[in-house]
């Protein structure tokens, strides 16, 4: 949050700055820095390595740490096994890492670090990040589709019973269809994350500007939008938990397409 003269910029927390290798860091001629966003990813990393091999400790009787992986595991292991079935197993680790990966990505962009000068970042607030993500299993869709049926894959864009006087339209519609699923996928994640933090600092400023104004205008706009704050914190901790089910609910779909087709 940067504030001047009273004011909150709530456009500012989604500045990316390079920490360090601005001179001479570049290919091509395109700057190469670490950025605050390459840092924040970093973190995400280290979490997330640290949350799964805490969990490997294979105890007879698991304690709470290695439960909450084996928990989480299994809950990809079931959303593959009911959207792709037994093929869907073998993707479990590529589901499990892109849900974690999402999820601790949008938690840590929660925190309240700014209260000890540590200001969080969330990548996922960023439409390159996330299409990224998108792009990855969307890649990993064809593929696999491709590696699995050759060039019966092109069938997924005649749906069975397609009468045939509309066979030079669907398959077009279809292929459109297809297409945009890597750009809304991505798009999805970015707007819901990005939108709730903006509405937080645009609170952040009602608080601010009406505490500044005196007690009668902090006490009629600025605690109520304290209040909101709060409310809507809780919130986006659902929304930062929905969002990545959301994302690997229809990575899984997208799986099973390349697998079984229509």
């Amino acid at each position: 949050m940067a504030a001047e003269q009273g004011k909150v910029d709530p456009m500012h927390q989604f500045l990316i700055e390079p920490l360090f290798g601005t001179d001479h860091w570049a290919i091509a001629g395109h700057s190469i820095a670490f950025t605050n966003s390459a840092l924040w990813m970093a973190i995400t990393t280290i979490v997330l390595w640290v949350f799964v091999a805490g969990g490997m400790k294979q105890k007879l009787v698991p304690g709470r740490w290695q439960m909450a992986v084996e928990t989480m595991t299994g809950f990809i292991d079931n959303l593959l096994a009911a959207n792709v079935g037994p093929a869907g197993k073998k993707y479990v680790p590529y589901i499990f890492s892109l849900f974690m990966f999402i999820l601790f990505s949008n938690m840590l962009g929660l925190l309240p670090l700014g209260l000890v000068g540590v200001h969080p970042f969330t990548a996922t607030s960023h439409f390159s990040v996330t299409g990224v993500l998108a792009i990855l299993s969307f890649s990993i869709v064809l593929i696999v589709g491709f590696a699995k049926h050759k060039l019966h894959f092109f069938s997924l864009f005649v749906p069975h019973g397609t009468p045939v006087w509309l066979l030079w339209l669907i398959p077009f519609i279809e292929l459109i269809s297809f297409l945009v699923r890597p750009f809304s996928l991505a798009l999805r994640l970015f707007v819901a994350m990005m939108a709730g933090h903006v509405l937080l600092e645009v609170l952040s400023s009602f608080v601010i500007s009406s505490a500044n104004s005196g007690l009668l205008w902090g006490a009629v706009v600025g605690l109520p939008s304290f209040l909101l704050m709060i409310a809507i914190c809780a919130l986006e901790i659902l929304v930062a938990g929905i969002q990545a089910y959301v994302f690997a609910l229809l990575t899984s779909l997208y799986l099973n397409d390349a697998e079984n087709l229509h």
